[in-house]
This record gives structure tokens, C-alpha cells and sequence, in this order.
């Protein structure tokens, strides 16, 4: 490397160091060097927009100082120039917000080097700000979805003057330059923050997510008994459900379908407002749509699907009848993905809890099932199958099985 060439720690990981959080990975400017030098000190290149090398030992991203260009729509769009010229203070200026453009020198000790800070970033962390640097923000449509994802991460507001700009981003159809995959992959990241709701409550602020998930932004405002819901708005139980997913540290899978367990809620016809007969199947249909458009894993999509139809069936599992409760396994493949099943009832569980003074109820309905789910599976097949020469009797006579033996659990309980 260039003997004037000078090395930086920036971004989430100066951030978090402030913030007294465990950082988890460096990422690294370096100022005065060229892709050429950096491959010779046995740097290997990884990026091909943008030059970006691994460290030949730790393999941590090193990137050069660079500057951009917007050229056209879309978090794609931009051009990009990396040279010895360019400063870190130009660097910096690039970066979204204030808070991620703090660099720190590299000395002997590992964060001890001079913070250089030229946007206040220190002091919007100590109040709990997020604010853009530059009005270059506006050319990256993903910014939007990272500022309601660290809003979700950390409980910080966005500054008036940078939801205002979220918002004229909105209007003049940036955002609809959006990527699937991109949207996918930030939405992932922000259902696994501690706070999931601060997500969509932040693309809601702004109207981008009635432009990104029109699903879950068309449930606010739309009503539902307040017997059973306390919290009567759609919209806010929906928020609840993925908190208590949140809270309880259930998985990716478990938390997409808490947010989407109810979307046929708000395609209720009016004239039957606030209940909802029959949106589970709605729900069903919205579900499919919304995770082929999103391209969502199939993991997810499967478990939302499940949870839109079902999750009615198992918040009444005391008054189902052994039959029912046998379809119910056969159709969440409850056999053979009895861990899946396990999933299914997080989120039925995290639905029934998402509701305004039930947040601490307990949800019998869960161990319930399992216990009949185990004694459905300890069923012996295979010695049932001996009995008959007609293969076409079997499935019958093992339904028939775990049906007894779901009613005879039930009668002892």
C-alpha cells in the first residue's frame, strides 16, 4: 500500500462502538490508494461496481474512498469514481445518514484512534436522530427502507427535514424504482429488529409503504370488534403481532407470517364491518400474491400461508373435534414438518397476544396440540399397513388410528 495512503474505520462499526454495542463486523476506508496497489499488497477484489477488496488475513471489506454520480433511477443508478484524490471527508458525504458518517483513525489500539465527525453524527447519536447528510439521500430509494430499519433498531426519530425528503421521494416516484429482492432483504432485516413495528410505522410516515406493501398498509384504519380486540384498528394489531413475535425472539419465518396472518382484513366488504367472515381465505389469496411480487423465501411464504388459513382453526382448538383437528395436522404437514408446526403456533400464539391488554395471556392452545400431535405421530403405521392386502384401506384405517387416539388423549384431559 501507497506509504501516504491512510487507513479508516467507518460506519456501523464506529456507530455502534458509541453506542456501547457489540460490533460485529469493521468495514474500512482507505484514502490514497488505488485497486492496483491493493491487489499487490495481496488485497483480493470482490466488488464489481464499486472497489471493494478483502484483507488477505481478517478477509474484512476494505473499500476505496469514492465519490458517486446519480445517472438514473433506482439504487443502481449511479457512477461511480475511486482515486488517490479523493478525500474521506468526500467519502463521508456520500453516506446516508449522520450517525453512519463517523470515521475513526487506525492506531495500535483496537477504536483508539481521532474520531473525524464533519456531519455531527456524535451529536445526533446522544439525542437519538437519524438525519441524511446530503441531499444526495434522495438518489437511493433503499435509504427510505434503511431509515425505517434502524428506526426499528434503535428507537431513533427521523429529523423533520429528512422525513420530508422521504416523502418528496415518494411523491416523485423514486421509490417505485425498487427492486424486489432489495425490498425483500431490507423487510427481512427489519422484521428481526427488537422493535419490527417502528419499521412499517416509519415507511407509513413517509407513504412508501403504502407503495411497497400496499397489503399491510391498507389494514390501518379498518375496524374489527373490540370484544376480541381491543385495539379495534387492524393495522395496530398487526403491529402488536410482530412485536410480541419480536419480543419473544421468534424466527424470520414466524414473524412474516405474524405480519401477514390478517391482509384479507382489509378487503372486508363495508356493509359487514367490523367483522370479518371469512378473510382467512382472502388472506390466503394475499399472501400468495404478496410473496411472489416480494419474491420472499419459500420457508416464509409456506408458514404465512398456513397462518393466514389456519390460525382461526387453532385459536379454537378446545371446540375442534378430533376429524378437524387430524386435517388440520395432515394440511400443515404436521407429520413429517412437526417443527414447522411448532412455528405455526408462535404465530398464532404472538396473534392472540397482539391484542391491547392481552400482551402477558398464556396460549394453552399451543401445548394442546402438541400433545395431540404427539400422540397422532406415535401412531405405528407401518404395523397398521401389515394388516392389509388392499393398500387403498390403509390411510383410512391409520386416519381412523390417530383419530381414536386424539379422542381418547382428549377424554383423560
Amino acid at each position: 500500500m501507497q506509504s501516504d495512503a491512510k487507513i479508516y474505520c467507518v460506519g456501523g462499526a464506529v456507530r455502534d462502538r458509541l453506542l456501547g454495542l457489540t460490533v460485529q463486523d469493521h468495514d474500512w476506508v482507505v484514502v490514497g490508494s488505488t485497486p492496483e496497489d491493493m491487489v499487490e499488497q495481496g488485497f483480493q477484489p470482490v466488488g464489481k461496481d464499486f472497489p471493494v477488496f478483502l484483507h488477505p488475513q481478517t478477509h474484512e471489506e476494505y473499500a476505496l474512498a469514492r465519490t458517486e454520480r446519480k445517472t438514473a433511477r433506482g439504487y443502481q443508478g449511479f457512477t461511480v469514481y475511486a482515486a488517490p484524490d479523493v478525500t474521506l471527508e468526500q467519502d463521508l458525504l456520500r453516506r446516508d445518514f449522520t450517525i453512519n458518517a463517523i470515521a475513526q483513525e487506525v492506531d495500535d489500539k483496537l477504536g483508539g484512534g481521532k474520531l473525524i465527525d464533519p456531519h455531527n453524527g456524535i451529536a445526533d447519536l446522544r439525542v437519538g436522530i437519524l438525519r441524511h447528510v446530503s441531499p444526495a439521500f434522495s438518489e437511493d430509494p433503499v435509504r427510505i427502507l434503511r431509515a425505517a430499519r434502524f428506526a426499528a433498531r434503535f428507537g431513533f426519530r427521523i429529523a423533520p427535514e429528512t422525513l420530508q425528503l422521504m416523502r418528496d421521494m415518494v411523491n416523485n416516484g423514486e421509490v417505485d424504482a425498487l427492486v424486489a429482492e432489495r425490498v425483500w432483504q431490507e423487510l427481512a432485516r427489519g422484521l428481526m429488529e427488537k422493535k419490527p413495528s417502528r419499521f412499517f410505522e416509519t415507511l407509513r410516515s413517509c407513504g412508501a409503504l403504502a407503495k411497497i406493501i400496499p397489503e399491510v398498509d391498507a389494514l390501518f384504519g379498518v375496524p374489527q370488534p373490540e370484544k376480541h380486540h381491543p385495539e379495534i384498528d387492524c393495522g395496530i394489531h398487526t403491529m402488536l403481532v410482530v412485536d410480541d413475535a419480536a419480543q419473544h425472539d421468534y424466527t424470520l419465518e414466524v414473524r412474516f407470517a405474524a405480519l401477514t396472518h390478517d391482509l384479507g382484513k382489509a378487503t372486508t366488504p363495508k356493509d359487514i364491518l367490523p367483522r370479518h367472515i371469512g378473510h382467512e381465505l382472502r388472506s390466503v389469496e394475499l399472501v400468495k400474491k404478496l410473496s411472489q411480487r416480494l419474491r420472499a423465501s419459500s420457508e416464509c411464504r409456506d408458514l404465512a400461508l398456513l397462518a393466514a388459513r389456519y390460525h382461526g382453526d387453532i385459536h379454537r382448538a378446545f371446540e375442534l373435534r378430533a376429524e378437524t383437528i387430524i386435517k388440520l395436522f395432515q394440511s400443515a404437514d404436521a407429520w413429517r414438518r412437526p417443527e414447522r408446526f411448532t412455528q405455526l403456533l408462535q404465530a398464532c400464539a404472538s396473534d392472540a397476544r397482539g391484542r391491547t391488554g392481552h400482551e402477558q395471556d398464556a396460549y394453552p392452545q399451543a401445548d394442546y396440540l402438541l400433545q395431540l400431535l404427539s400422540v397422532a405421530r406415535a401412531v405405528d403405521a407401518g404395523e397398521i399397513a401389515k394388516r392389509y392386502i388392499d393398500s387403498s384401506a390403509i390411510a383410512d384405517s391409520v386416519q381412523q388410528a390417530r383419530i381414536k387416539a386424539i379422542e381418547e388423549l382428549v377424554r383423560k384431559q
